[in-house]
């Protein structure tokens, strides 16, 4: 079997993957994409709210609480300069008690402390003008958060590795990595064996990352976190649409709340929710969620009618925690950590993944030691 050789291997055609991939490319880097589905996307990166996030929720200093600022601005100027249709819609966050409303305040005083630009108190004047519909006790409007088209974003990125020189290894599984101490070999199968070598190889696999890790030669057993997985299901609202606002809930454990988010069309739909599965393929929705769902909606929107919901789609968070425990940031793990020359693995890139893609990128490429970050 011959070995052939490239700059820069990453594994995983999700969000994160491909925009690594756009970074290394354009910087002149021979690089190859690995992907084990038939195309990009397909799990994670396809299966969320599709929210651009202002960075409200993540301890200070954090790479969630870093990345999302910068990556939030980023991502609106790079849809922005490509016509990709985003909406800077804005989020309304909402308390409806007392109590929930000294979390609301802590919340806020975090978002602030984050350096989350545009927020405010919406008076109850406001509220009436632009969410007549919501019940609440206190409510915050972060005016920069939004949606974006997630497929046109996956397409331009994709587009834009393959512009740049990079190659992309569809239905093309990653069977092991061995380090030889100044370059990693990555033995692949699409039917048949496929073996590459490069000095820095980045593992991006998403729910295969930790799979794979346990499969890298030379990586101690200590630094491949446990995997746990959350599935996170959705329900679109039938007839009337009520929001012209993303509405979201207190956040709740391992998530933000049965909150509604919008489509270009106007069109609301809720979720997710917080259900721990062992299962990372099996995305159906079951139907008898939906009680909870109408319990947790009516504590906002009471009007919600009956059978009003119906099942849309699930996505499947890739934690590296278990139910009960606090939520970590992300995982951005390299050779100082772990002792693999030119190895950066990535565990845990959950939400908000999407919004920091392209600074998480700038950050990982700036890791393996070919730019300054934020160049």
């Amino acid at each position: 079997m011959t070995e052939f050789r490239v700059d820069a291997i990453v594994i995983g055609a999700g969000v994160v993957g491909l925009a690594i991939a756009r970074r290394m490319a354009l910087f002149g880097l021979e690089t190859l994409v690995i992907e084990k589905e038939k195309t990009f996307g397909t799990a994670t990166s396809s299966r969320n709210s599709g929210v651009i996030h202002a960075a409200l929720y993540y301890p200070t200093g954090s790479l969630k609480h870093r990345l999302c600022l910068l990556g939030k601005d980023l991502l609106y100027r790079y849809c922005e300069s490509r016509g990709i249709p985003t909406d800077r819609c804005g989020k309304i966050v909402v308390a409806t008690s007392l109590q929930q409303s000294t979390k609301l305040m802590a919340l806020y005083a975090k978002a602030q402390e984050n350096g989350v630009e545009g927020l405010r108190w919406l008076s109850q004047d406001e509220m009436t003008e632009m969410e007549p519909e919501v019940l609440y006790h206190t409510a915050f409007l972060s005016p920069d958060s939004g949606i974006l088209d997630t497929f046109a974003y996956l397409s331009s990125l994709e587009g834009e590795v393959r512009d740049a020189g990079g190659m992309i290894a569809y239905n093309t599984c990653v069977r092991s990595i061995v380090s030889t101490g100044n370059e990693l070999h990555v033995l692949a199968d699409d039917g048949a064996a496929i073996a590459v070598a490069a000095p820095v190889v980045i593992n991006a696999a998403g729910h295969g990352a930790i799979g794979i890790a346990t499969r890298t030669q030379g990586l101690a057993s200590a630094f491949v976190p446990r995997q746990s997985y959350a599935k996170g299901n959705y329900f679109s609202l039938v007839g009337r649409q009520p929001f012209k606002h993303l509405i979201y809930p207190i956040p709740e454990a391992a998530g933000l709340g049965i909150h509604a988010t919008l489509d270009f069309q106007g069109r609301c739909r809720f979720g997710p929710d917080v259900e721990w599965v062992e299962d990372d393929e099996d995305f159906t929705v079951d139907h008898r969620r939906a009680k909870r769902f109408y319990e947790a909606i009516r504590s906002y929107w009471p009007d919600l009618p009956d059978n009003a919901l119906q099942p849309d789609f699930a996505g499947i968070r890739p934690k590296i925690h278990v139910e009960h425990e606090a939520m970590p940031d992300f995982r951005v793990s390299d050779a100082s950590e772990h002792g693999v020359p030119g190895l950066i693995n990535l565990f845990g890139i959950e939400s908000p993944g999407l919004t920091s893609s392209l600074a998480l990128a700038d950050h990982v490429v700036s890791l393996a030691g070919f730019f300054d970050e934020g160049r």
